[in-house]
């Protein structure tokens, strides 16, 4: 079978590893200066202690994801729709958490950062599964 042309491919592979890797200096700022830290409340520091694994699955799918893509495997699919749907929940807990505790009302610098985090989850993760599905056939071509 002839391969297909993957319409985006590097920019979604460099959204992915970018994904990944900001997870992971999140967390590393979090974890030494708490520079990322949006309240000193010890429930928001519990709620946001509860986040790591979670987050390191979501990294780890987006990793996988972008090699899967990039070498034009056809399992980048399973890991790119998991990625997808990881960044939604997480996304999705976030507001919850924020609106109920009305976190939004105080926009200080890192409350502004977790209303862009927020943000970029609900927008990355559907768009991440819808383009992951819609190359899917592209992607099963590519051996």
């Amino acid at each position: 079978m002839a391969q297909q042309v993957i319409p985006g491919r590097g920019a979604v592979s460099a959204l992915l590893w970018t994904s990944a890797l900001v997870t992971v200096l999140y967390w590393t700022i979090f974890f030494t200066s708490g520079d990322v830290q949006s309240s000193e409340a010890e429930c928001y520091l519990v709620f946001e202690r509860a986040f790591p694994a979670a987050d390191f699955w979501l990294a780890l799918n987006c990793a996988a994801a972008a090699v899967g893509l990039g070498w034009g495997r056809s399992w980048a699919t399973l890991f790119g729709v998991c990625a997808g749907s990881a960044a939604v929940y997480l996304g999705l807990m976030d507001v919850l958490y924020n609106l109920e505790n009305r976190m939004y009302a105080s926009l200080s610098g890192p409350m502004i950062g977790e209303v862009l985090i927020n943000a970029y989850c609900l927008g990355f993760g559907p768009f991440v599964i819808v383009y992951f599905w819609r190359v899917r056939e592209a992607l099963a071509d590519q051996r």
